[in-house]
């Protein structure tokens, strides 16, 4: 033995010494928690804080050791000493001393502390769980939770809303949320296409495609974004960029149902049916979305434009059935017969409504105002919010009319907008500047007229004349309240333009009014005979409960010093050409 330890003393040898650190206690803790020797991990846990006291990952390891081995107040004191003195951001704290009041069986501490890491932890590590735990807490509270807002999902519920309100056709109120999203979340992707999108329904081309453009620098193979830019350069008719665009969706095969559906929606809008056929079949397979009337039209559209007539009418008529209320099926299933009588068919479109022609023939059916269909439709509305931009001078005249009968903020909006365009017509803009008032919006109005910015205060009617006389007000109100439901905003219009036309020529020499209903009564029946409609001197003295020679009088008068028929050629030529 001696001998032998002799030898080893004589050897030369390396002493590795233990560096004592917070590392090799950790190590030994979580060696010692795989065991379940939780005092053992403890007690290195401890150590390890000894040696970095600052460091708050050592104390909430410390907190989650006694929270095991069931000391839960020591270790909410433990947490709530780290979210207060080391790190008031380490928000998971609180969510480990909810778990820790429920233990305890203190509901209301623990929903306050849950309530707690939920409002302030943006991270969200925790946030399933904690879903989970707010249920229990509901059960046992035996009331509804205090929570109003939850961090990780800022922008979340926001966005929600915002589909919403593009669902709903309110397009400005959803752009003004969507880019309030943006701004406070710049990678918030499905927040920017929808802002894309909302650009688009409203006919702000350029917008869009620098928003879409922004989603796809951020992640290039976005799928939403790739088939919203398709559709965008369709609309631009750039053939050279869409073309390697189609080539890559066309070998795309997404997964989820979402992205089928975006995929198929998107080939058939670009004319690529038999790729749109094929997914949109491909989701009809699912049992889950058989009672879905759009999907089965968008595959009937499908299979009309690849001339699968049979299949096209199996598929309308499943629509029909599934939606009883909708004019949709009925229309194209009336196209179909057209056909096999060999009468041209309309072409089929992938929306789900009727063609916008079709929409204001049912509106010129209707007796009250617009349907309350066409009123709801987002497409709908879209198309008239486009139409206000991009058509021409006729379509956007009904398209004023009808945003009239709508008559909601998103309206207001448009219309106010409209009238500061330099490039539209101001016959067009008078009539908007009428609708808004009749809708109304009674505060001063900017518009550009004649080339000229002005102001229409709420007391006065966009004139050249200096002064607004409250009789002359009388005249238009007395008009204006019978006429209502008889006349439609256009022809109200024109009866104001000739009454204001009247006064500017005369003033200022006015004649005493005498009767308002009289003027009012001629205002009337001039307005009906420059729109081709049948009324008589007898007529509108009976409504107006005056003489017939008065009504006579007076608009032999207006039409002295106005010209009526001169007024048809030049004021109204629009109106003259269409009721012609």
């Amino acid at each position: 033995m001696k001998e032998k330890k002799l030898a080893f003393a004589g050897r030369s040898t390396k002493i590795i010494p233990i560096q004592w650190d917070a590392t090799f206690f950790f190590e030994r803790a979580v060696r010692s928690m795989d065991r379940y020797h939780y005092d053992k991990a403890l007690k290195y846990f401890r150590r390890a804080a000894e040696y970095e006291p600052d460091n708050p990952v050592n104390h909430c390891n410390m907190a989650g050791i006694l929270s095991e081995m069931g000391n839960y107040e020591e270790s909410n004191r433990i947490l709530q000493s780290i979210v207060t003195e080391l790190d008031p951001e380490m928000t998971e704290c609180h969510f480990y001393m909810a778990n820790n009041y429920a233990n305890m069986e203190r509901y209301e501490d623990a929903e306050n502390a849950l309530i707690r890491y939920l409002e302030e932890d943006a991270e969200g590590q925790f946030l399933e769980e904690a879903e989970e735990m707010m249920e229990l807490l509901r059960y046992e509270l035996e009331r509804p939770t205090k929570l109003a807002f939850v961090k990780a999902r800022e922008g979340f519920f926001e966005h929600d809303k915002a589909r919403a309100m593009l669902e709903e056709g309110k397009f400005a109120e959803a752009v003004r949320l969507l880019e309030s999203i943006v701004e406070k979340n710049g990678e918030f992707l499905a927040a920017r296409n929808n802002l894309a999108l909302a650009y688009y329904y409203m006919g702000v081309f350029d917008k869009a495609m620098t928003t879409i453009k922004q989603v796809l620098e951020l992640e290039p193979g976005n799928l939403h974004a790739l088939c919203n830019l398709a559709i965008f350069y369709q609309h631009g008719g750039d053939k050279e960029l869409l073309a390697p665009l189609v080539e890559l969706l066309r070998k795309t095969v997404p997964f989820h149902q979402e992205h089928v559906f975006k995929l198929a929606t998107t080939m058939g809008i670009l004319g690529e049916h038999g790729e749109a056929y094929r997914h949109f079949m491909r989701l009809l397979k699912d049992g889950g979305l058989k009672s879905d009337a759009c999907l089965y039209h968008y595959a009937a559209v499908a299979a009309f434009n690849l001339e699968r007539y049979d299949e096209s009418r199996r598929l309308w008529l499943q629509v029909r059935k599934l939606d009883a209320d909708s004019h949709v099926p009925g229309y194209y299933l009336e196209q179909l017969d057209r056909m096999a009588q060999g009468q041209p068919a309309a072409p089929a479109s992938y929306h789900y409504h009727l063609p916008f022609e079709e929409q204001f023939k049912l509106w010129e059916k209707s007796t009250e105002s617009l349907p309350d269909h066409m009123k709801r439709d987002p497409l709908v509305r879209s198309s008239f919010f486009w139409a206000l931009r991009h058509g021409d001078r006729h379509t956007k005249l009904q398209v004023i009319q009808a945003l009239g009968m709508i008559a909601d903020g998103e309206v207001k909006d448009a219309l106010r907008d409209f009238i500061v365009e330099p490039q539209e017509d101001d016959y067009l803009k008078r009539i908007a500047i009428f609708v808004l008032r009749s809708i109304g919006v009674h505060e001063s109005l900017h518009a550009i007229l004649e080339g000229k910015e002005t102001v229409i205060e709420h007391s006065r009617m966009p004139s050249r004349l200096p002064v607004w006389e409250d009789k002359w007000q009388s005249v238009l109100e007395a008009a204006l309240m019978r006429m209502n439901k008889q006349y439609d905003l256009v022809q109200q219009h024109d009866l104001l333009t000739l009454w204001i036309e009247f006064l500017s020529r005369v003033y200022p020499d006015v004649p005493k009014l005498g009767k308002v209903e009289g003027w009012a009564a001629a205002l009337e029946y001039l307005t009906a005979k420059m729109h081709r409609r049948e009324i008589s001197y007898h007529e509108v003295s009976q409504r107006y409960g005056i003489s017939i020679a008065t009504v006579s009088k007076c608009a032999k008068r207006i039409d002295e010093i106005c010209g009526i028929k001169e007024k048809m050629r030049t004021i109204f030529p629009a109106l003259a050409d269409h009721r012609d």
